[in-house]
């Protein structure tokens, strides 16, 4: 890492939402460090789902190239529909609508994705660090930096801008966020991945099943390959510790599944299983701007509260608060007065759906055969269709 004074901004995580930031500023002339705790590539507890819309905003960054050569890897599997799986066993199959430009929709673990827009990050113009981000730098109640710590060693990293990527722990909003801000246990989810390799898959169709024991949430099988899949569950987390309920038990039973044990070649072996937690967009009153500081992705809480994506929306944090920051260090004004653009741009482009998502799935907790009702007419009604096509 080259010793300089001071950043214009410092990036801390290099997921989608950070490296994209990263990306954007770079491209706009700004000397960026791009922090992560990990190498490259490195693997991400996820569901592993790319909308298309995602992919196109990777397309006008540069990345087209980049994702054309995961695909003919194998690394990228395209996907062209979806299966829903009701209560009661009714099913909805619908094709997935191509982006405005052209793109599909890929299952793309996330050992490959990341490492796709980390790298593009690098290439703008980005210097990338592996370090442990410890916690931002306030001075007079602005934030100045971060303190990190590499080889057993701390240091203070300053900058002009801080931007905090560092996922649903992140330490960067723990430490400015206070406690009255936190998520609640309804705007939250857990859920449980692994990867399996031996099921018969419907190729490139994900499958959602949302079974009665775990409303409100949902099982999936993500196709990665020929009898390849990622397969997993998440449920609301508030729901999860009323039941005191095991993630790994709700997995095998939903391996159990007869529509999914019949399909399973050699009893259904699992590998690289791990759980996570999720913050929800749709809990009000909660900043993601500060006095020298941003937050994007799921740093700032940006998850599906029905779907439980969060890659899509991710990037678009990450393009509004890229478009904050530029203006805001063009003007040399990081206070929070300037920064709070940030906040209206964000809920002008994402409340509206993360609200109604989470209304749904109030609905879908109190009147679980309304997802029997919208599956079963769903060609008609197309609600729970299209929650599921464009926000995965």
């Amino acid at each position: 890492m080259k010793s300089r004074k001071e950043r214009d901004v410092i990036v801390v995580g290099a997921g989608p939402a950070g490296a994209m930031t990263a990306t954007i500023l770079a491209q706009k002339g700004l000397d960026v460090l791009l922090l992560d705790r990990a190498e490259f590539p490195r693997d991400k507890t996820c569901g592993d789902a790319v909308p298309a819309g995602a992919i196109e905003r990777m397309w006008h960054y540069g990345m087209k190239d980049k994702i054309q050569t995961a695909v003919a890897r194998g690394e990228f599997y395209p996907l062209n529909g979806l299966l829903i799986v009701s209560p009661r066993g009714y099913e909805i199959r619908a094709s997935f609508h191509l982006g405005r430009e052209g793109s599909t929709s890929y299952v793309a673990p996330r050992m490959y994705f990341d490492h796709v827009i980390q790298q593009h990050a690098i290439d703008s113009g980005a210097e990338f660090c592996v370090t442990q981000a410890k916690e931002p730098i306030v001075e007079h109640n602005k934030v100045v930096g971060v303190r990190v710590r590499a080889n057993g060693q701390t240091e203070d990293l300053r900058a002009r801008l801080v931007i905090g990527a560092d996922g649903v722990t992140s330490v960067i909003a723990r430490h400015l966020r206070p406690k009255v801000e936190q998520h609640k246990d309804e705007h939250r989810a857990i859920a449980i991945r692994a990867y399996i390799d031996d099921l018969v898959e419907f190729p490139h169709e994900v499958e959602f099943y949302l079974y009665k024991n775990i409303l409100p949430g949902y099982a999936w099988v993500f196709p990665t390959g020929e009898n390849k899949a990622n397969i997993g569950l998440g449920m609301r987390l508030d729901y999860f510790r009323k039941h005191k309920l095991k993630l790994e038990t709700m997995l095998k039973e939903f391996l159990n599944m007869p529509s999914i044990k019949q399909r399973l070649k050699r009893g259904g072996e699992l590998h690289d299983i791990a759980s996570w937690q999720l913050s929800f967009g749709s809990q009000a009153r909660i900043h993601h701007a500060f006095h020298g500081a941003l937050l994007v992705g799921d740093a700032a809480g940006f998850i599906n509260p029905i779907t439980g994506g969060g890659i899509h929306n991710a990037i678009i944090s990450a393009e509004l608060a890229a478009q904050t920051a530029a203006e805001a260090l063009r003007q040399d004004d990081v206070s929070y007065e300037n920064m709070k653009a940030y906040e209206q741009l964000c809920h002008e482009e994402l409340w509206d759906n993360m609200h109604s998502s989470y209304r749904m799935q109030n609905w879908f907790v109190h009147f679980p055969f309304l997802v029997d009702v919208l599956v079963r007419f769903g060609k008609q009604s197309q609600a729970l269709t299209q929650t599921f096509l464009n926000k995965l």
